[in-house]
């Protein structure tokens, strides 16, 4: 039987008012919030720009938004319908891929682009030329996406049980 989506004003609010959706985006709200202050906090004389961008899109850092944001959703549907569910089976996997992704893939790809830059950087001092360095991705070591799927937890518990 197929699903028929409806758009109105009823169903739009009611996804903005969404517990799963709120507790999902407030964690990574936090959590980049969190992230801008830690980078205050090691290097205060960041600009105003620099924070906003810390805490509106830039990846890496203390604590994982990627971590917070799956691990809130997964606890949430936990608790709203089951880990018998298949929503929450879909957002289990979904919620390891993104956490494996943020600790191997993503953190490789930052290490290799930093070595790239170096090596690149040492050529033109030593040998000339021109070199333009290649965007290092900035994966998360394991702490960072420990306390990110925490403060998932976190809020998905706080949006649950308060």
């Amino acid at each position: 039987m197929p699903v028929t989506m409806t758009m109105n004003a009823e169903s739009v609010k009611a996804f903005f008012e969404n517990p799963i959706f709120l507790s999902a985006v407030s964690s990574w709200f936090f959590s980049q919030l969190l992230k801008a202050v830690v980078a205050i906090l090691r290097s205060p004389k960041r600009n105003g720009r620099e924070i906003l961008a810390t805490i509106a899109w830039r990846t890496g850092g203390m604590p994982s938004s990627h971590a917070a944001l799956v691990s809130a959703m997964t606890a949430s549907v936990a608790f709203r319908e089951g880990i018998q569910s298949n929503l929450f089976v879909v957002s289990f996997w979904l919620t390891v891929i993104v956490m494996r992704d943020a600790l191997g893939v993503r953190r490789s790809s930052g290490l290799q682009g930093r070595t790239l830059n170096l090596l690149g950087r040492n050529m033109v001092e030593h040998l000339g030329g021109e070199y333009h360095p290649v965007k290092e991705v900035h994966g998360h070591a394991p702490l960072e996406v420990v306390v990110g799927a925490l403060l998932g937890i976190f809020m998905a518990s706080a949006y649950t049980f308060l």
